[in-house]
């Protein structure tokens, strides 16, 4: 494979020759493919984000765009070749225009470039270039925590009856990678789409890249912090906190077990007890009880954030909450993930939060990064509906719950 996993998201090994051959690919089939283009800053945000962890999974091509990317990927004795957002906006902005495609970059009003910026650096640059321009009009950040793929007033409809092949999406990390993944399917003629961060302040001339030698030696996040110092938490992020987290990831956590908690809702329904399970997306038939990491909270608080998490809906009573109740360590592989790549952990420890369901059943929306489905089942059936892995564990759980409702 031509990918490395670190901090559990695979990073493409293709040099530029390559990646861009792969995208002359992804233009020359009928798919839709989403490129993303991560850094040290993607990483840690998507160690924080679920979504975001899976879209950057989910993704055709991650191209690496952070000199850490290349330092961690020595330090595991690999090599990738780092491409630039800049460099790659341009080269398929050049692609475009060869091949007569039609582009949509949909701009972040309140970004550094304007839409007339972009519109003049574009027409200059590739004056043969069939390409519109439409703007989110609002300053997203006031949209968290609410969905920020849904933030503006921008009109899909738009750049559907435009009919582009390539669409760039100039939002900044995660809100772009999320606006793609959630829109592409609106924008049937798409066959790339790219989130490009700032990338066109760089064609636009709103800053000025780093002399050629300070990128070769990796000192470009020097120069952008000389430039713009407001900057300092995001190059402190990705020059400290980065390093910080990808050795913890590679030499300590493996040692360890990760702090665990299942959680157990329930109704009652005609005098019957029914627990919620629900299924692991990518493997049909693996039933299992919402779970997640405690996240450095205690077991009652993290089993509530988790269970609000997974369901997406916070119309429950917490009841109880038993901490260390199994132990068990990582398969090799779970789902799409191989296991101890995505968390670090040799394994993981389990808490149960149990809690009684107050809401109706629409309320629930699993989420879907994690599971494709949901179901109730009867407290008696609920060892033989679920995965066999998951049998032990859940004998135990149901325990703890028939002592709760007695």
């Amino acid at each position: 494979m031509n990918t490395i996993n670190i901090l559990g998201i695979n990073i493409s090994t293709l040099n530029k020759k390559q990646v861009l051959k792969k995208i002359e690919y992804f233009l020359a089939d009928n798919g839709q493919h989403q490129i993303v283009t991560p850094n040290p800053e993607f990483l840690l945000q998507a160690g924080k984000d679920e979504e975001f962890f899976y879209i950057l999974n989910k993704a055709d091509l991650a191209v690496p765009d952070g000199i850490g990317l290349k330092f961690a990927a020595w330090a595991m004795c690999k090599n990738i070749h780092r491409v630039t957002g800049a460099d790659l906006v341009t080269d398929i902005l050049k692609v475009a225009q060869d091949r007569k495609l039609k582009v949509a970059i949909l701009n972040w009003c309140d970004g550094l470039s304007k839409k007339e910026d972009i519109d003049n650096a574009v027409k200059k640059l590739y004056p043969k270039l069939n390409f519109i321009i439409e703007d989110i009009d609002r300053d997203i950040r006031n949209c968290l925590p609410a969905k920020p793929w849904q933030a503006g007033k921008l009109e899909i409809r738009n750049l559907a009856d435009c009919q582009p092949d390539i669409l760039f999406v100039a939002l900044g990390a995660p809100w772009q990678e999320k606006f793609i993944y959630h829109n592409l399917p609106k924008l049937p003629s798409v066959r790339i789409a790219i989130g490009v961060g700032g990338a066109f302040d760089f064609l636009t001339g709103k800053i000025k890249r780093a002399l050629k030698i300070l990128r070769i030696l990796g000192l470009e996040w020097l120069w952008r912090l000389i430039k713009q110092p407001r900057r300092w938490k995001r190059i402190y992020n990705a020059v400290i906190v980065f390093p910080w987290k990808f050795f913890k990831w590679r030499s300590i956590l493996p040692f360890f077990y990760r702090p665990n908690v299942a959680c157990l809702l329930y109704k009652k329904e005609n005098n019957r007890y029914k627990i919620l399970l629900a299924e692991r997306r990518n493997e049909p038939g693996h039933w299992q009880l919402p779970q997640g990491g405690t996240d450095g909270e205690d077991l009652m608080t993290a089993g509530a954030r988790e269970l609000s998490e997974e369901i997406d809906c916070d119309k429950f009573r917490s009841i109880a909450c038993f901490s260390n109740l199994w132990k068990y360590k990582f398969d090799k592989k779970v789902g799409k993930y191989k296991t101890k790549r995505h968390t670090g952990y040799k394994g993981q420890k389990q808490g149960l939060f149990i809690a009684e369901f107050l809401g109706e059943d629409n309320d629930i929306r699993i989420n879907f990064w994690d599971h494709s489905d949901c179901k109730w089942v009867d407290s008696e059936n609920l060892i033989n509906t679920i995965h066999l892995k998951r049998k032990k564990a859940t004998e135990i759980f149901l325990e703890k719950f028939h002592e709760i409702i007695k």
